[in-house]
Parts: structure tokens; sequence; C-alpha cells
């Protein structure tokens, strides 16, 4: 990988500014990319994951075979800045989930990586995962290749599954 893919690579996707990352646990292979919070097009793809929420987590919990890799994006805020984590693996519990924060933060400084966080449903901002090796849902990932070069989009696309 070039130098300069691998610094874009290491952008990050704010949403105050928005902060979202396209990858999960592969740390060499997380994307940010700065986002204006008004967006539209994240906008849009975060309420087309949240409105399919309920049936991604009926499918996390019985998965059909060649399907894994289940995970959810979530919000969290410091302060006045938000940034947007892949966390890996989750579950539900009482008052919400649980799971491991999957990135490396770069803005806020109220969690670390490898952490057990707890959020609620109004945190997650996407969800996603492999069926059969290619990437299903990670709705904010496909919005963030428009904002990437061809040459970035086209990397990630190929190491990583993504057919949008």
């Amino acid at each position: 990988m070039t130098f300069a893919v691998r610094t874009a690579l290491c952008l990050l996707l704010s949403l105050a500014p928005l902060q979202v990352r396209a990858q999960d646990t592969d740390q060499d292979g997380d994307r940010t990319v700065m986002v204006a919070p008004d967006d539209a097009e994240m906008a849009a793809a975060i309420a087309k994951a949240r409105s399919s929420l309920d049936d991604f987590l009926a499918l996390s919990d019985a998965p059909p075979p060649g399907a894994d890799k289940f995970k959810l994006k979530v919000m969290v805020v410091d302060g006045n800045v938000t940034e947007h984590f892949w966390v890996i693996p989750f579950k539900r519990t009482a008052t919400g989930f649980v799971g491991i924060l999957a990135n490396e933060p770069e803005l806020v400084r109220n969690v670390v990586f490898g952490q057990d966080i707890e959020f609620t449903r109004d945190d997650i901002s996407d969800w996603g995962y492999t069926r059969d090796g290619h990437q299903v849902g990670s709705f904010t990932v496909c919005v963030m290749f428009k904002k990437m070069s061809k040459e970035e989009a086209d990397y990630m696309r190929s190491q990583y599954g993504f057919d949008c």
C-alpha cells in the first residue's frame, strides 16, 4: 500500500464533524473521512441503517450459513465532539447493548480501543456483517467511498468485500 493510501486510510469521518469508520478491527484498513454534520447522503445512510436495525438484529441472533462478523457502528460523544466506531462483538442487555470498541479513537478521549462500552439503540448509526465474503449493510461506508479517491475506494472494495 502506498504512503498516500495509508495516510488517507488514517483520516477520520467526523459528525460534528461527523466521524465514521470504514472498517472494523483491522486497524491498518481503518478509513476515516471528514463529513459535514449536515451531509444529506450520510444522514440518509444512517436513517436507512436505523430503519432496518430490527431485521439486522434478528439475523444476528440466528445467522444464516456463510454469515459472520456482525457489527454495529456506534456514536460516542465527548463534550462537543462526536465520533463513530464499529463495535465487535456486541450483545443485547436489559437496557441496550454492550460490546468492544473496535477502532482507535482520534477525537474523543472518553473511550479507548478494545474497551467494553454500553450503548443504546439511539447511539447506533450503522450495522454490517459479512456474507460469503461480501459486506452487507455498512451503509455509511458506501457514502464514504464517494468522498474518497477512486484508488482508495477501489482498494477498500477489493480488500474488504464491499459491493457499493
